[in-house]
């Protein structure tokens, strides 16, 4: 990655890869896992939910299908995820205790993954993705904010943030890759295979909840062991923490939070893609293995490109790659929806990578710049908030409007906001870079 890249970047960088393998593991493996029938989904599936009836008229009525309920579990690691991390990123900035809450976090993840193989209900699998976002909620922004208080100047952020971005999207790229052998065990193999372990029997979906844990016990050991609370972090506890929404001139709104808006809107186009695993594979006549491929290439799109995309985000500024990112979102999101065949699905996830790829290293960087006067932890929540709540947010609204409309509906829904996206990108954010940062009365 170069000799100037901090060690301590390198570090994080590593450790969330581990994590983000275990995490990625669960997005492919816990679809197969509650639709496999070891999981009781009696009383649940099959309901009918009633929304209040406009006066004249019959009640309309929801069915709860099996999708719906994948996207549930799906989102509430996300949701919890999200909504929790404003708190703890602003405590960490309180506390100073950036490395502590990244610990705790892990400890939460690794027991909740650990927990899944004594789950027979769907209500205990629920309660295992809780744990697991809680401990997301208090890992995620903590690292972030040690991330940018590693950059000694303006012009190393991008950089580092491109570094911590490659080695964590490694992890959750793979991860899907290499639940799907672990799962079927092959590449191109179907059904749930078993392991002989110590002559005991292990199944495929036991040795998946294996290697998250795995995944959280290295990560913990690599912070533990190499990474330290900076003094600068102490030094932010004390200065405004509050998150802006209006512009500094009072017009127009913030960059940080419109940001925050786009990153929401770009990972829940993200996120669509999980929910739909078994009508995809049915209309593309397509393995699980080539599922997981097709969804890890989002991420190994970001892989090859988050460092010169940050790196360039430093010399010719932050604005340009994100407007030009949203825009390409737009076409990649819609084509997902109208192609036949495993090939171009797997182009069009590509494609979409590349778009996540020119919009979330510079984001970061640009909250970055800005967080001098606000916080750390406290500002570039607001955008590690948003990018998990979208991915909450993506799963379950794709299998609501799979099962109010069509195949097509989610990826048509994912195209209207990336242009929404776009549009507030593009008309209220500003550049930072060589400006220095912006304070907020």
């Amino acid at each position: 990655m170069g000799s100037e890249t901090d060690t301590r970047v390198l570090t994080l960088a590593f450790a969330r890869m581990a994590d983000a393998i275990g995490n990625s593991f669960l997005i492919i493996v816990l679809p197969l896992y509650i639709a496999s029938g070891e999981i009781s989904l009696a009383g649940i599936a099959g309901t009918e939910i009633s929304v209040p009836a406009i006066a004249g008229t019959d009640p309309p009525g929801f069915v709860l299908q099996e999708e719906t309920l994948i996207g549930i579990v799906l989102s509430l690691f996300g949701l919890l995820n999200s909504f929790g991390q404003p708190f703890t990123g602003r405590w960490s900035d309180r506390t100073g205790r950036r490395r502590a809450f990244v610990l705790g976090g892990l400890v939460l993840f690794g027991i909740g993954s650990a927990a899944y193989p004594l789950t027979s209900t769907y209500w205990s699998v629920l309660g295992a993705r809780a744990l697991q976002g809680v401990g997301a909620a208090f890992t995620v922004p903590a690292t972030v904010a040690l991330i940018n208080d590693y950059a000694a100047s303006d012009a190393e952020r991008g950089g580092n943030f491109g570094v911590y971005n490659t080695f964590r999207l490694i992890g959750f790229g793979f991860g899907p890759i290499i639940a799907g052998i672990v799962v079927t065990g092959g590449l191109a193999a179907e059904g749930v295979v078993s392991y002989d372990l110590l002559g005991q029997a292990v199944s495929g979906f036991d040795a998946a909840f294996g290697v998250a844990v795995l995944g959280a016990i290295i990560s913990f050991a690599l912070v533990l062991l190499f990474i330290e609370d900076p003094p600068a972090a102490g030094e932010a506890a004390s200065k405004d923490l509050s998150i802006a929404i209006r512009g500094p001139d009072g017009r127009g709104l913030d960059s940080v939070f419109v940001l925050g808006i786009g990153t929401f809107l770009m990972a829940t186009t993200i996120a669509l893609f999980a929910t739909l695993e078994g009508p995809i594979r049915a209309r593309l006549d397509e393995t699980t293995f080539m599922f997981s491929v097709q969804f890890a290439a989002v991420t190994l799109a970001n892989v090859a490109l988050q460092v010169p995309v940050g790196r360039a985000s430093d010399r010719y500024g932050r604005r340009p790659f994100v407007v030009a990112g949203f825009a390409l979102l737009i076409p990649s999101v819609f084509v997902q929806g109208v192609v036949v065949d495993p090939w171009s699905m797997l182009a069009a996830r590509f494609v979409q990578g590349i778009a996540v790829a020119l919009v979330f290293a510079p984001s970061l960087a640009l909250a970055g710049d800005m967080a001098s006067e606000r916080g750390s932890g406290t500002t570039l929540s607001v955008l590690t908030m948003a990018f998990g709540l979208g991915v909450a947010a993506g799963p379950l609204a794709s299998g609501i409007l799979y099962n109010l409309g069509s195949f097509e509906t989610p990826f048509f829904f994912g195209a209207a906001l990336s242009a929404l996206a776009f549009v507030l990108v593009y008309s209220q954010v500003e550049e930072t870079l060589g400006q220095g940062a912006t304070t907020v009365e």
